[in-house]
């Protein structure tokens, strides 16, 4: 069967039948061995498309170096400031976000990340008398912390609670695996028209459409991502994704041209990967693996002949679904891993080589600023990144 394609964007299914000039099909001499031509025309949507398009991953590009007035990598300025398009609210910090997972989102990965400047997403798994007791005990954190919440049962009248509780709190994450359903759009609504001025963070999402539905359903902050993180295995599951540089880049463009930012969610295994998702154009870069095995993260040490680890794991695991749901349901499938990191000690000395790797590359490039990076960065594809003969570690 060959497949052919017509001027009205249509697929014609050939087999070996003969046309006559009116389309019509005529019946073959029985002196003759020719076969006569059927067209089946079927619409478009009913055949697979492919994309030829390239898309493009962190591990398959570099950023190429420019030249520089800078001196120092202290003289790099990472601050940013942003200002909302629904919320009318403001930020102002280092765009580094710990991820909303139970492992790192934590009230005591919040402490160690506000002395940086740095932003956390606390999992919403905590009470809402635990979040009453952190803000009494830490008010001045609070401008860097983001409530977060599923849409299930349950989840809307609890965040409610928790904004009730803590008045100050003025940051929703709004966090599902799958930001494409219809039900998750009308959730985001209804958290902007119950909290009309609170920033509200969406997702998750890859492609610029959905960004700006979600844009113009009150969303401030598009969550971009879909199978990139380190214990995620959706994309082995479900063979849905999409390389995450590509994904940022887009997403960007789509959210910017409405006046929305996008956070980069996933797909960071150093600092220059930190370092090409603001280059290719993400406000906010959120860290999950990255993060993990500190002892500001979730959980206990665990000791294995005589090395120190502490479990991680992603929120749709077996783990995760079995801590805080009960199991796995019969309809669902496990999306994440669980492993075990080798303890790191307090996190301090993690940020420190985020945050210098970032400067870094800031000065290879000639962006004195943060905010200058994406116009500095031109990316080059390439087969090869790193000198493995003694290994691809640090």
């Amino acid at each position: 069967m060959a497949l052919l394609k017509t001027t009205n964007r249509r697929s014609v299914f050939v087999r070996h039948h003969h046309i006559s000039r009116r389309g019509e099909k005529e019946a073959a001499p029985q002196q003759s061995n020719r076969h006569t031509l059927t067209l089946h025309i079927l619409p478009l949507s009913t055949m697979p498309r492919i994309e030829n398009d390239i898309k493009l991953d962190f591990k398959d590009v570099l950023l190429r170096p420019k030249r520089s007035t800078l001196k120092s990598r202290s003289e790099v300025d990472l601050m940013r400031s942003f200002n909302f398009r629904n919320s009318k609210g403001s930020y102002r910090g280092i765009p580094i976000v710990a991820a909303n997972m139970d492992t790192v989102g934590t009230f005591e990965m919040a402490l160690a990340l506000h002395q940086f400047s740095l932003f956390t997403t606390i999992h919403k798994h905590y009470t809402v008398d635990e979040w009453v007791e952190f803000a009494a005990k830490h008010p001045e954190c609070l401008e860097s912390l983001a409530v977060s919440t599923g849409t299930g049962e349950g989840d809307f009248e609890k965040i409610s609670t928790v904004l009730t509780a803590v008045p100050q709190l003025q940051y929703i994450c709004v966090d599902v695996a799958n930001g494409y359903s219809e039900h998750f759009v009308h959730f985001v609504k209804d958290v902007r028209q119950k909290f009309p001025n609170h920033t509200i963070m969406a997702g998750n999402v890859v492609t610029g459409e959905m960004v700006e539905e979600l844009i113009l359903a009150g969303a401030d902050i598009i969550k971009v991502g879909i199978g990139p993180g380190s214990v995620c295995t959706t994309r082995k599951k479900t063979g849905v994704g999409y390389p995450q540089l590509s994904a940022v880049i887009e997403c960007a463009d789509a959210a910017h041209g409405l006046g929305g930012h996008i956070i980069s969610d996933g797909g960071c295994t150093c600092p220059g990967d930190v370092s090409k998702a603001f280059g290719a154009g993400a406000d906010f870069v959120m860290l999950g693996g990255m993060l993990a095995g500190h002892s500001e993260s979730g959980g206990e040490v665990i000791e294995k002949n005589g090395k120190k680890y502490k479990l991680f794991y992603g929120m749709s695991s077996d783990t995760a679904m079995k801590k805080h749901a009960g199991g796995v349901a019969e309809y669902r499938a496990s999306e994440g891993k669980t492993v075990e990191v080798p303890y790191k000690g307090p996190v301090d000395e993690t940020i420190k080589d985020i945050l210098g790797g970032v400067r870094s590359t800031c000065t290879y490039v000639g962006a004195g600023k943060l905010k200058e990076l994406s116009r500095r960065t031109t990316f080059i594809r390439v087969t090869q990144q790193l000198n493995t003969v003694f290994g691809s570690g640090s």
